[in-house]
């Protein structure tokens, strides 16, 4: 080989694997793509150089020859030789095997040597390891010829072989990668460092939106919910008391007695509050359930009602021997009106009458006892016990202070109050009876009813009223057990002088006056609007009573919004049929809540 033949043959790997030089028409003599791989076998030091016997030159074969150091050997790939290599079993000492890639001969280098085959490879022998390095012989000059285009060789079919060994590659799934890290694989931008600042403006940007959403979300919300309904709540003292001491009753000197008014409370007591026969005033209970239960308005007859034989018969019982209170000129077959029955059981305290009216109501005067007793449960009073309706005999017992809570309630009642109070009564044949309450219609007192026997003595539940301010006060009291004779003025005269003193100790004091602030309206969301009362409110009660103050809607519904001067409430002082009232109004215009309030409201 001529020393030009060597030094390309011994060009640097780096040249033979650079792109082949363009051809005359300026293209690639192979396309990129097509570059083949070829495998080579490192040689042992110690193993002889085999020599190439196809395709090889003389000088080639000489130099192998006469060269013992391993080569490399660079040959274009031959079809049939490396189907040979693939076929041929591995060596017993595990030679390692390297792989190259194969560059293609440029068409002005890389020609075929002298003599040989189109398509062979030039040998170069290789200096093994511990030999000199041989000189290269002196080679004639041989004159270039004209060396013909190689085309690049077919790439062979190539079986793929199976993987061998113990060696399995087990894909596991990975673990999410967070939002920005798979960012910026995307786009081929490694994520910086983490740290604190990193971190929290991650966050600021990935919860932001959606903090915003939901503030937007409860916004809207709180804006569609319904408004709470107004209240009324009250600013002005819950309670009155009047100056002064407790006033002294002229209580009897025997007996027992009470003295109440109506919402406000008692007055005092007298003697101790045991049973006792009270006598006729038992027929308050029967007049109260008769009324309470067949109601009529004053001014009305109410029902009429049957008269029997027994009506009748017991009617002649007012005579001397059997000396009893009756309505003599009811007869068999006729009717009484509602009213003339409780007018004839209150006035002239009629026996008959009171047991027709158990009849009628309840089918017995059993059952009417058995009702009579229950009423007397409900109302608190324990120390009751009816046996009859009428108060004749004289197991049926209570106290003062029971009666008084009867009473209380009787006075509610306008029809039965306007028949107690006439101081006589015409009944239905014409006959005119006198009330035995001698106090009527004396000093505004209203009646109700006197009992009188000789063991029960004079006994007395009475009424009155006073105008006090703008209101009528009403009173009530009881005595019982007065045997002094005559036991009917006794007691009457008793009870007089209790009625009196207490219509003098009634009294009124302005609570609030006209304008004043007492309240507001809340609208549930922090907004408050003043209520004024719209008159002077007046306390009525005697020296060193409390009375309570309230505020109250009244039975209206206060609106969302409303002008100024609006009633919306009432301001009430004491309770019961005494108690006063006086509407409270707006102060000024109530609005709704506005767009904050509505926003920031909470529950």
């Amino acid at each position: 080989m001529s020393p030009a033949a060597e030094r390309k043959d011994s060009a640097p790997a780096a040249k033979r694997e650079g792109s082949a030089k363009p051809d005359g028409g300026g293209k690639s003599s192979a396309s990129a793509d097509s570059e083949r791989t070829a495998v080579f076998r490192a040689v042992r030091p110690d193993a002889e150089a085999p020599a190439d016997s196809k395709g090889a030159t003389g000088d080639t074969a000489g130099s192998a020859g006469t060269d013992s150091s391993p080569a490399w050997v660079k040959r274009t790939p031959d079809k049939a030789a490396d189907k040979a290599a693939d076929k041929a079993p591995a060596p017993a000492d595990n030679e390692r095997t390297a792989v190259f890639r194969a560059v293609r001969p440029d068409a002005a280098e890389a020609g075929p040597a002298k003599g040989a085959a189109s398509g062979a490879s030039t040998f170069v022998p290789l200096r093994g390891e511990g030999q000199p390095k041989a000189e290269p012989k002196a080679q004639p000059k041989a004159q270039p010829k004209a060396q013909p285009k190689l085309q690049p060789p077919a790439e062979p079919k190539r079986t793929p072989q199976p993987l061998t060994g113990s060696e399995r590659t087990t894909t596991q799934p990975l673990p999410p990668r967070p939002p920005l890290d798979l960012l910026a694989e995307l786009t081929n931008n490694p994520p910086p460092p983490p740290s604190p600042m990193r971190t929290t403006v991650r966050r600021v940007k990935i919860y932001a939106p959606l903090l915003a959403l939901l503030a937007v979300v409860l916004g809207i919300a709180q804006l569609v919910r319904p408004l709470p309904a107004p209240t009324l709540t009250m600013t002005a003292k819950t309670s009155y008391t009047f100056e002064g001491d407790a006033p002294a009753l002229p209580w009897p000197s025997e007996g027992q007695a009470y003295m109440a008014a109506a919402g406000l409370g008692t007055l005092g007591s007298f003697g101790e509050m045991k049973p006792v026969p009270i006598a006729s005033v038992t027929k308050s209970m029967t007049a109260y359930i008769i009324l309470r239960d067949h109601p009529f308005k004053k001014g009305e007859k109410g029902q009429l009602i049957d008269i029997d034989k027994t009506a009748e018969t017991e009617g002649k019982k007012n005579n001397s021997t059997d000396n009893e209170s009756t309505l003599d000129t009811v007869k068999e077959g006729e009717k009484i009106s509602e009213y003339d029955a409780i007018a004839a059981l209150m006035i002239p305290s009629a026996n008959n009458i009171a047991r027709l009216l158990a009849r009628w109501d309840s089918g017995s005067q059993e059952a009417f006892v058995a009702k009579m007793n229950a009423t007397a449960k409900e109302l608190g009073m324990t120390n009751t016990t009816y046996t009859d309706p009428s108060g004749l005999d004289a197991t049926t017992v209570s106290t003062a202070e029971d009666q008084v809570k009867l009473g209380l309630k009787i006075v509610e009642m306008d029809a039965l109050l306007d028949i107690t109070r006439k101081p006589s009564w015409v009944d239905p044949s014409g006959k005119t009876w006198t009330n035995w309450n001698r106090l009527v219609p004396l000093d505004n007192s209203l009646g109700i009813k006197t009992g009188t026997t000789t063991k029960a003595g004079g006994n007395l539940l009475f009424a009155a009223q006073k105008k006090v301010g703008g209101t009528n006060q009403l009173i009530v009291g009881a005595v019982l057990g007065q045997h002094k004779p005559p036991i009917i003025d006794t007691v009457v005269a008793a009870s007089k002088q209790l009625m009196l003193s207490t219509q003098k100790a009634l009294q009124g004091a302005t609570v609030v006056k006209k304008g004043d602030v007492v309240g507001y309206v809340d609208d549930g969301l922090g907004g408050r609007t003043p209520v004024v009362a719209t008159a002077d409110v007046q306390a009525v009660g005697w020296s060193a009573l409390t009375v309570a103050v309230k505020l109250g809607e009244g039975g209206t519904k206060i609106p969302q919004t409303a002008k100024a001067g609006t009633q919306v409430g009432m301001l009430t002082v004491g309770e019961g049929a005494s108690q006063v009232k006086v509407p409270v109004a707006l102060q000024r215009e109530l609005v709704a809540p506005g767009f904050g309030s509505k926003l920031t409201r909470v529950g």
